[in-house]
């Protein structure tokens, strides 16, 4: 076996997995291997674990691929990086680093690679004879050069993991890591199980990507995506399935959305550019934006407001404490009426002169707020009492000899019936949907590609 001294920019490894479960999937007996990208925060560096003297050492060999297949690499500590490109090999390279000491040599021989050929490829394990004597004092990269056509399955029990862009199925699972990817032209499952970040390019096929608590980043989706965060931000170019897109607290921003779309956060804002299917999006404390709508909706924000700036079918809108502003563009589309429903924040509701539309708005307590209608639009304009004494203020019409039904409703808050201005509508919706994709592309600048391709080279 041939030995090579690689650039040395190695990371401190965070807590590793027990190692019992690294080899125990039936992905080649190791872990749930998921494939993820963390941007630049992923970038590996020294890892700060002293000033003094350091003992190294390198392993490197080769192993040849066959076309089409598939790499299957399981370490149980360590950072991996992947290189691909037109080769007819996998070569890797292996730095490992410790403080020295009087067992610093000892410690270096703990860790090994194993690798063998099998029908559908290669694997490769980094094995640590003792794992609980190496658990901050050993680190470790792997570095490897692979087809590009392959597909791959990378699982470490903590570090980052980095890969080039990859034309088959990838899979990739870290303990605790971030992981970051160029382009994958294949289905892609990615998981960061201590909470990582995960960045990616774009991908082709399907996408599912999980972290225990940090930001996920990705540019299109060819198909369905289902993203996972317990706390992070997710941030997501485009997704031409189903998305399905969750977090337990951050922001949710997505540039376009081609089919149905399900997103949920506790406590962050959601933000769509334009959205072709049915969109249903629940956040428990903040703002939800949709720019252009075309489908069946429905939004419920428990703390922030609503604002939808094109809106040509049915939707159903309900803000606790936030108001709703809605810009409507046709008469909705559906099988149910608009239903916009606030408790203590203003509607506004803006018409085309020529709107064929029924409008039922209610205020609950109409004594302190006011029912505004622009003259264009012929409403009766009642008071009735409540039960409670309240004087519940409505406004019933239909407008252009009627349509579907927009229903308004507030307790303690404003309505307000305006005629819409085309350029102003269509200048509002420029800018906003300007503005998501200067978020997303500001976030995909950061993925910053990672060290050019290149064998390892035999140490003389």
């Amino acid at each position: 076996m041939d030995h090579a001294r690689p650039e040395r920019t190695v990371l401190r490894r965070a807590r590793t997995a027990d190692s019992s479960l690294l080899f125990s999937s039936p992905i080649f007996a190791l872990t749930a291997l998921v494939f993820a990208a963390g941007g630049a925060q992923a970038r590996t560096h020294r890892p700060a674990h002293g000033t003094g003297p350091r003992v190294t050492s390198q392993l490197s060999g080769s192993v040849v691929a066959r076309e089409g297949g598939r790499l299957r690499l399981a370490t149980q500590l360590g950072n991996v990086i992947v290189h691909t490109g037109d080769t007819a090999k996998i070569d890797y390279s292996v730095e490992l680093e410790a403080d020295a000491g009087p067992d610093a040599k000892e410690l270096l021989k703990e860790f090994r690679i194993l690798t063998r050929e099998v029908p559908d490829g290669v694997v490769i394990k980094g094995l640590t004879t003792d794992e609980e004597e190496c658990t901050g004092r050993l680190w470790v990269t792997i570095r490897v050069n692979m087809p590009r056509d392959y597909n791959v399955e990378v699982s470490t029990g903590g570090g980052n993991i980095e890969t080039d862009d990859v034309s088959g199925r990838v899979n990739l699972f870290t303990a605790g890591g971030n992981i970051s990817a160029g382009n994958i032209d294949g289905p892609a499952r990615i998981e960061s199980a201590s909470g990582g970040h995960i960045s990616l390019k774009n991908v082709a096929g399907d996408l599912t990507a999980i972290t225990g608590g940090g930001h996920i980043t990705t540019g299109s989706v060819g198909g369905n995506a289902t993203l996972r965060t317990t706390g992070g931000h997710i941030r997501v170019g485009s997704v031409q399935g189903i998305a399905r897109l969750d977090t337990g607290g951050g922001n949710i921003t997505l540039q376009q959305s081609g089919s149905d779309l399900i997103a949920e956060t506790a406590g962050g804002q959601i933000e769509v550019g334009e959205a072709a299917g049915l969109v249903r999006a629940r956040t428990g404390g903040g703002g939800i934006r949709v720019v252009r709508l075309s489908g069946p909706t429905n939004l419920e924000t428990a703390g922030g407001s609503i604002y939808l700036t094109q809106v040509d079918s049915s939707v159903r809108a309900s803000a606790v404490a936030g108001g709703i502003t809605a810009w409507f563009v046709a008469p909705p589309k559906g099988q149910s009426p608009c239903e916009f429903n606030s408790n203590d924040g203003d509607i506004v509701v803006y018409l085309p002169r020529q709107i064929p539309v029924t409008i039922d708005a209610r205020i609950q307590m109409g004594d302190d707020h006011r029912l505004i209608v622009d003259p264009a639009f012929p409403l009766k304009v009642s008071y009735d009492a409540s039960a409670r004494g309240e004087r519940m203020v409505r406004a019933e019409g239909a407008l252009n000899g009627g349509g579907e039904v927009i229903r308004l409703r507030t307790v303690a808050g404003n309505i307000r019936v305006a005629l819409s201005d085309t350029n102003k509508q269509l200048q509002i919706q420029k800018e906003q949907m300007e503005q998501i994709t200067r978020q997303i592309q500001a976030q995909m600048r950061l993925l910053l590609p990672i060290e050019p391709s290149g064998s390892p080279t035999p140490q003389p």
